[in-house]
């Protein structure tokens, strides 16, 4: 009965290790072709990002605001939900190639610093359905502002690198901006 019990426990025991080793795994190391990702390429995107806060139809809205919001000089604790157009052109008429879906707020006391947190949205030619993530902070009044690429999907999975934002007209009355955008980033 012993000599049962004790063949029965190194089978158990044995039947324990291997199904864990080959059945389960938290992660294991694969490599990048075999999701079918071959070379890494560089992409250089230029399109223009047209943010509407004042019109019948706006593409960013307020959502939140702090109790000092309105006495800052920097808006400091407003909170905007946008659905901007991506243009090739400064114009809003010219071909929409995408969408900058997301949030931005003012997060600075001092000058006026925005936290953005979005995706960049395509809907055109070979990147149609694939987006690029954004998060980082833009100096909204500096000449040439960088952001981080954080990620992505679709054609920019995996994907890194920086956004150059330089407004290209701002309408102090309305609010209303156009911001001419340069994208560097490395994907499969």
């Amino acid at each position: 009965m012993a000599r049962n019990l004790l063949i029965l426990s190194i089978l158990l025991l044995f039947s324990a290790l291997t199904a864990s080793e080959s059945d389960q795994y938290f992660s294991k190391k694969i490599s990048p072709s075999s999701l079918g990702h071959k070379k890494e390429k560089l992409t250089h995107l230029h399109f223009y990002f047209h943010d509407i806060i004042t019109a019948k139809n706006p593409t960013a809205v307020q959502v939140a605001e702090a109790a000092m919001t309105n006495t800052s000089s920097t808006l400091f604790g407003a909170v905007f939900i946008m659905d901007d157009p991506l243009t090739v052109a400064p114009e809003l008429t010219s071909k929409m190639v995408g969408r900058a879906q997301g949030i931005y707020a003012s997060a600075s006391q001092s000058d006026l610093g925005l936290l953005m947190v979005l995706n960049f949205a395509f809907m055109e030619g070979k990147f149609n359905g694939s987006n690029l993530s954004v998060l980082g902070r833009n100096a909204a009044l500096s000449g040439i502002r960088e952001m981080p690429i954080v990620g992505g999907s679709g054609v920019f999975r995996f994907s890194r690198g920086y956004a150059q934002a330089k407004t290209h007209t701002f309408d102090i009355k309305t609010g209303n901006a156009v911001v001419e955008y340069n994208v560097y980033v490395f994907h499969y």
